[in-house]
């Protein structure tokens, strides 16, 4: 008795009942199904099969059936052997590492597609299986603003050279208008328990400080010095104790209006409700104050928020700051404080900033992304995102549109 190998290959209009058929059959013969996968896109099938039979008598019975049984269903079936060699050879792979390369932007062409496949054969990664997180866009595009697109491509193999992976993503990136996510598909990427947010231009589209710095009549001086900051020219506790000594003598009331009327950014709100809802601890970790912070708290159901006090007497500012700077270093240990008392791994943890302060705590977490960062922290990230609002952090997380609408 030997035995044999068969893969079956369906593709047609998709309807219901196809793969019930086929494994009715495959099951009366007694054959066991090895792997099995199937696509459907615009209502056009793909299905395929692979099975062996102990007994070479009962696979030509088995081919006629489902010969017929597809003429019957007006679908085009294809019948490929498979030696045991090239099977056990397959099998062998399996034990090789697996990533998740996410393509996001409000547009993906072929062009962009194109690039991230070469980019991944050049590695030598074999693409398993791709799929569309977004749903269709529409023909005739009017709506600009909310127009996004997303595809995951599942890849495994020995990843040869990871820094040039990175650096050619990175390059795509910014030519093409399109984000790149890269990550190893473990357990992790699919369990992640704890995000740590930064606030200003991150959480909402402003820098508060500049904000304070307007109303108090020293905005192009403060300003000036958050931009050094943020793109990593200057210290930042250094800059911190310089902007907020410019604010001497404005009104408390000046704040009570500022907090009122925080921009949101844009996507903040969904992703929020999605993260409460699936039981994640959210957290801000700021290099800004406390005093609006505690507006996006009660706003988000934020969990943990550590940022800066600014001193007020007799209802002003005093230009002085209370407690230690929560500058980068800080920020990352924060990071780590929060995941232990929370008994959560740092693989599970992500981190959400835009500015150089904000890299420490990136890199020290699971997942971390630069969000519409500046050149330098985009470079010095793993993950960013650029092309939409903060929702777009849930199509790397593996969610699709038919998730996310749900909340």
């Amino acid at each position: 008795m030997s035995r044999e190998i068969i893969l079956i290959s369906i593709s047609g209009e998709d309807k219901p009942g196809v793969t019930s058929s086929i494994t009715e059959i495959l099951g009366k013969y007694e054959a066991t199904i090895l792997d099995i996968g199937q696509a459907d896109i615009h209502h056009t099938l793909s299905l395929g099969i692979l099975f062996k039979m102990d007994n070479e008598l009962h696979s030509g019975a088995i081919l006629k059936d489902i010969l017929f049984k597809c003429s019957e269903l007006g679908v085009t079936v294809k019948f490929t052997p498979v030696s045991e060699e090239n099977y056990n050879s397959w099998v062998g792979r399996q034990g090789k590492s697996r990533y998740i390369v996410t393509i996001l932007g409000k547009v993906i062409t072929a062009k962009q597609l194109a690039l991230v496949t070469k980019a991944v054969s050049e590695q030598n990664l074999n693409i398993d299986s791709i799929k569309r997180l977004t749903g269709r866009p529409p023909l005739d595009i009017q709506d600009h603003e909310h127009l996004r697109s997303c595809v995951e491509f599942s890849i495994r193999g020995t990843l040869t050279d990871k820094n040039k992976l990175s650096d050619t993503f990175l390059q795509i990136s910014a030519h093409e208008g399109v984000d790149i996510s890269f990550q190893r598909d473990d357990m992790y990427r699919r369990n992640r328990r704890l995000i740590c947010f930064d606030m200003d231009s991150t959480l909402i589209k402003t820098e508060v400080i500049d904000e304070l710095a307007d109303r108090a009549g020293v905005g192009d001086k403060v300003r000036a010095i958050t931009e050094s900051a943020m793109r990593g020219e200057i210290d930042f506790s250094e800059s911190f104790t310089r902007r907020v000594a410019l604010l001497k003598g404005l009104d408390e009331s000046v704040m009570i209006d500022i907090a009122e009327h925080l921009p949101i950014m844009d996507g903040a709100d969904k992703l929020m409700a999605i993260l409460k809802k699936c039981g994640f601890k959210i957290a801000i970790l700021s290099g800004g104050f406390t005093y609006f912070g505690k507006y996006l708290q009660k706003r988000f159901g934020v969990d943990y928020i550590y940022a800066n006090d600014l001193e007020i007497a007799d209802g002003k500012l005093t230009g002085k700051y209370l407690g230690d700077i929560v500058d980068g270093k800080r920020k990352a240990e924060l990071l780590k404080l929060i995941a232990q008392v929370e008994k959560i791994d740092l693989e599970q943890v992500i981190a959400v900033g835009d500015g150089a302060n904000d890299l420490p705590m990136l890199n020290l977490a699971g997942l971390g992304i630069a969000f519409h960062a500046k050149p330098k922290v985009k470079a010095n990230a793993r993950q960013s995102i650029s092309t939409i609002g903060l929702d777009g952090i849930l199509y790397f997380l593996g969610f699709r549109d038919v998730h996310i609408d749900m909340v």
